[in-house]
């Protein structure tokens, strides 16, 4: 099965997922159990899988057959090149191949001089201006072919230019990015950036592919390493199969993909081009052992296992898929990398919008359901009163009512502890976004930024970056002290009505600043590899510094705690949820029993009327039980089928 097979298998289990998500939905809403809070959650979910992405990055130095590689994985089936794909460079700067509905098919183009401007990438994707849009005709082959190559458009300029826009002038001609030319101008990229926007089934189902050009490009565009390529789930590394691992490749691997940890999952190395070492005057046995040789050396060098460099040609396997030739196929060794990168990817990504997915409806479920059981408790307590009263003579009535009413007067006793708690807990609770909140990173930001403005020397302006962490790391710290603080007093109120009024409660759930804390950490050490060196800050003037900064690391610390904000106000909001529906479930039970047993002191021949009842509705609350057992597993069920599984019963 190839990539875009299992590819399409995944999106197609996802659509099951978001399926039974809403059909459970809907039975809470017939059945009224769904409050707005639930209706969220619900909704959340649904939309984290409507914009769920699978992002694969192909990285590379030029001329190592990128875009003939995407081409030739995903694009094949279609009898055509997507990408342009001829000598030299095809791709001058990142290039993003998706879809969204919302737009029409066309290339969206940054233009390069936007680098000069303080704003990032990120944020220039919100100003449709500033980008230069070209349609795609989709029915027309040559007019894409045509559109497709202003990805590789090029300008030249005077060097001063050029470094001013992040570029080194090469003195090497055709060296790549930065080079050169006659008259002392420097040839660069015309655009920073480019998106593709194009109704392909694959990217329609969610695929993102990423496209980057050589290592002068990547290292002009810090959010590449800061952002897209951190957060790919999958990077292909390619290098050519003639030269193996050059000066330049090992730079990429070293300073982009290789991670400091040695756990390069998610990475594979693709040694393309092997149809060069194919020679009719050489035995299969003595090209094979050519290509093991370049695999050996390959894995040595970037320390790798060999089982994780893979040697294909990208055109043979592109022009066998369009022929239909199996023999060329299999011996382009193309199916091969395609087998390892479902086998990385695509469970992996399962196995992530499982766990989130089955997290949270787990919660979602247990709370509703114990909602319903909460009600049958009290309905049978109340059923039980009412059967002991049978035959009973007034002053019994009276006993049960006064042991009613004395519940009641005691459950608003415990109300008073509830809103006073409710009154610490909305303290606590400003306390933890007064640390987290956007605020207090705004003005850690702004001191920030007058420190290094005053900064006369270095090693004042690397002292104010290592503060600008230090003290995003605070926020952190002093903030998970809060969360504490509030999960040991929500902790301890429930325990207390539990204990006193009977309620089901479950132990409120935990909720962790960890993932927030690292993507700070990472942040630091890209900035001390590339930014906060002694070599960056004795060779780049104060503004430039302060430029890269602030545009790009200290925007990706901005989009980190506005993240952490979210999920803490989704986990505050679902805090106390649960709690005060209990409540008010509670103080309806009382008041409901309390007017049963008034009605029949006032006529005691209702007593067998509300026993039926009662006893009507309790049949009811027990298929309600049954009923959301069942709408839940439907949804555990896709949940728990992995994607093989689910595959294979397709394929039979």
């Amino acid at each position: 099965m190839t990539l875009a097979q299992q590819f399409a298998a995944y999106h197609e289990w996802r659509n099951r997922l978001a399926g039974g998500l809403s059909d459970f939905r809907r039975w809470l809403s017939d059945n009224e159990l769904c409050d707005a809070q639930t209706d969220q959650r619900i909704e959340r979910l649904l939309e984290k899988l409507r914009e769920d992405r699978l992002h694969v990055a192909f990285v590379a130095e030029f001329s190592r057959g990128k875009s003939e590689l995407i081409n030739a994985i995903f694009f094949a089936y279609y009898g055509n090149r997507m990408l342009p794909s001829t000598a030299g460079r095809t791709t001058m700067c990142p290039t993003e191949l998706m879809y969204d509905a919302s737009k029409p098919a066309c290339i969206e183009l940054l233009p390069i001089e936007t680098r000069e401007a303080d704003t990032s990438i990120s944020e220039l994707k919100r100003f449709t201006d500033v980008w230069k849009a070209i349609p795609l005709d989709t029915d027309s082959p040559d007019a894409m072919q045509e559109a497709l190559r202003s990805v590789s458009e090029v300008r030249r300029v005077p060097r001063e230019t050029a470094g001013r826009l992040g570029f080194l002038a090469d003195e090497e001609p055709g060296s790549g990015v930065g080079t050169a030319t006659a008259g002392d101008l420097v040839e660069i990229p015309r655009w920073r950036h480019a998106v593709i926007n194009y109704p392909h089934p694959l990217l329609q189902q969610g695929l993102v592919i990423l496209d980057t050009p050589g290592l002068n490009a990547i290292g002009a565009e810090p959010e590449l390493t800061l952002s897209l390529l951190p957060n790919a789930h999958a990077i292909l590394f390619i290098l050519a199969a003639d030269t193996g691992v050059t000066q330049s490749d090992m730079a990429i691997w070293k300073e982009y993909i290789g991670t400091q940890s040695g756990r390069n999952k998610g990475r594979i190395v693709v040694l393309n081009k092997i149809d060069g070492l194919w020679d009719e005057l050489k035995s299969d046995r003595e090209i094979e052992a050519e290509i093991d040789k370049q695999v050996q050396s390959s894995a040595w060098t970037l320390g790798l296992p060999t089982n994780q460099i893979f040697p294909i040609s990208a055109q043979k396997g592109l022009v066998a898929r369009i022929n239909g030739d199996e023999a060329l196929l299999e011996r382009s060794r193309l199916p091969a990398l395609e087998q390892a990168l479902s086998e990385e990817l695509i469970p992996a990504k399962q196995e992530i919008v499982q766990e989130n997915t089955a997290t949270e409806f787990a919660d979602i479920y247990m709370r509703t359901r114990g909602l319903l059981e909460s009600r049958l408790a009290g309905l049978r307590e109340q059923l039980g009163e009412l059967t002991e009263l049978r035959g009973k003579n007034k002053g019994v009535v009276e006993y049960m009512m006064g042991k009613v009413k004395v519940e009641k007067e005691e459950f608003e006793f415990g109300l008073q502890r509830f809103y006073a708690v409710r009154s610490v807990f909305s303290q606590l609770t400003n306390r933890l976004f007064g640390h987290l909140g956007l605020d207090s990173l705004r003005a850690l930001t702004a001191s920030t930024r007058k420190e290094m403005m005053d900064a006369t020397f270095s090693k004042a302006l690397s002292e104010a970056m290592k503060k600008f962490f230090n003290e995003s790391r605070r926020s952190f710290r002093e903030s998970e002290t809060e969360i504490r603080e509030i999960l040991d007093m929500i902790d301890a109120i429930q325990k207390k009505f539990v204990i006193e009024h009977g309620l089901k409660l479950s132990n409120p759930s935990v909720f962790s600043l960890g993932r927030y804390r690292k993507e700070i950490d990472r942040l630091e050490q890209w900035c001390d590899t590339h930014l906060n060196t002694v070599f960056q800050l004795m060779t780049h003037e104060k503004r430039k510094v302060m430029q890269r900064f602030f545009d790009e690391v200290a925007h990706q610390a901005r989009q980190t705690f506005e993240r952490a904000n979210r999920d803490a106000e989704s986990w505050i909001k679902a805090l106390m949820a649960p709690m005060e529906t209990q409540i008010r479930e509670h103080q309806i039970q009382l008041k409901r029993r309390l007017e049963s047993i008034k009605r029949i002191h006032q006529a005691t021949e209702t007593l067998e009327e509300r026993i039926n009842e009662l006893l009507h509705v309790e049949s009811q609350l027990i298929s309600q039980i049954r009923a959301i057992e069942n709408a839940a597993q439907a949804v555990q069920h896709v949940l728990s089928t992995r994607l093989e599984q689910h595959t294979l019963r397709n394929a039979a």
